[in-house]
């Protein structure tokens, strides 16, 4: 795998366009100029498609996501560094590794076994080390808790409550909830043990979560 001169070009244009729809948080898109992502390509023909802001699929019917998407739910998790974070869905590991260049220590759980195996080895290769495990993401991981943020990268039919159980008060929680074909970006703070404040942003298309609380 080779990064060069012409990736690193693309990748600067993939930021101002990603700038250019509304993202800030300059840490989030050094990341982005910073992570090789035709790496997570299956097919290295397609280089020109990985710098585009479109996800591509990665296998078992998942997908990369688009990288907008990516730089707008980690900018309403609002990661600070040393920040415990768990996401739900680890997929290609992309957006694991833009919360590690953010100086998260990461939490990541996959449904997919393939992927998990992949995923897990790919990225130390990378020179990327998070915490990987395999199994039922909508359940959380709560022999880590309490997490000062987790990140949801699928699509869930409702907020599962064992995600809230294991934030910390204080912490924060953004998942895209809604039906098959469109969610609703929501993000929940814990502001105590028994309440929450819910925000409501714009629509976007995920895949389905899976699990005991998601779709199947």
């Amino acid at each position: 795998m080779e990064d060069t001169y012409r990736h690193k070009g693309l990748r600067r244009q993939l930021v101002k366009v990603v700038k250019s729809k509304g993202i800030k948080d300059q840490k989030i898109l050094d990341a982005i100029n910073k992570i090789p992502r035709h790496f997570f390509l299956m097919d290295s023909a397609l280089v020109e498609h990985a710098y585009q802001d479109k996800a591509f699929p990665i296998g078992e019917g998942q997908t990369i996501s688009q990288p907008y998407t990516v730089a707008f739910q980690t900018e309403k998790l609002e990661v600070k560094p040393g920040d415990k974070v768990l996401e739900i869905g680890t997929g290609s590991g992309y957006q694991a590794i833009v919360l590690l260049e953010m100086g998260a220590k990461v939490y990541t759980i996959e449904y997919q076994k393939k992927l998990y195996e992949r995923t897990r080895k790919f990225l130390p290769s990378l020179g990327y080390n998070a915490n990987f495990f395999y199994g039922d993401g909508s359940q959380g991981l709560p022999r880590h808790a309490p997490y000062d943020k987790i990140i949801v990268t699928a699509g869930a039919p409702t907020v599962p409550s064992a995600l809230i159980e294991q934030l910390k008060v204080g912490g924060m929680l953004v998942i895209p909830v809604g039906d098959s074909r469109a969610q609703k970006m929501l993000r929940i703070t814990k502001v105590d043990e028994d309440k929450i404040r819910k925000e409501e942003f714009t629509d976007f298309a995920f895949v389905p979560l899976l699990g005991k609380d998601g779709w199947s």
